[in-house]
């Protein structure tokens, strides 16, 4: 069975949500109220509501660092991971939590990752592997 994700959180400016998901992470916008914007985040649906985001802590321990919990993810090809790594590090729009880099290198489950906030402290994980089929790599 194929299926996409939804996902609602807040954020405390939808124009500023915007301009953050849509124009920096190159996302498109769907529908929308003056209280919620959806966006279409890689083929899965975020709703962006107006409010207070949820509290995060850096309480999850991958290899030697900690990232926060609770995140919001999403595994693209190399080649895309590589795109928006290169975009958002010339940006310099966003504070790296954890900055681009390759972990588990030579191991299975390699994979590039990086962790960033959007504006209003939501904690995003992206993550690239040379092949999809790895994501679960033993």
């Amino acid at each position: 069975m194929k299926s996409i994700f939804h996902l609602a959180y807040h954020v405390r400016d939808l124009d500023q949500a915007r301009r953050f998901y849509c124009d920096l992470l190159g996302c498109e916008e769907g529908r929308s109220t003056d209280t919620w914007v959806d966006i279409d985040f890689f083929g899965h649906q975020l709703s962006l509501h107006l409010g207070e985001p949820f509290a995060v802590t850096n309480t999850g321990r991958v290899g030697n660092h900690m990232v926060p919990m609770p995140h919001l993810g999403i595994i693209l090809a190399m080649t895309d991971w590589k795109q928006l790594a290169e975009t958002l590090t010339a940006s310099g729009a966003v504070d790296f939590v954890l900055e681009p880099q390759i972990r588990f290198a030579g191991e299975p489950g390699e994979q590039a990752t990086m962790f960033f906030l959007d504006p209003f402290g939501n904690p995003i994980e992206v993550k690239g592997f040379n092949s999809l089929e790895q994501v679960y790599a033993k």
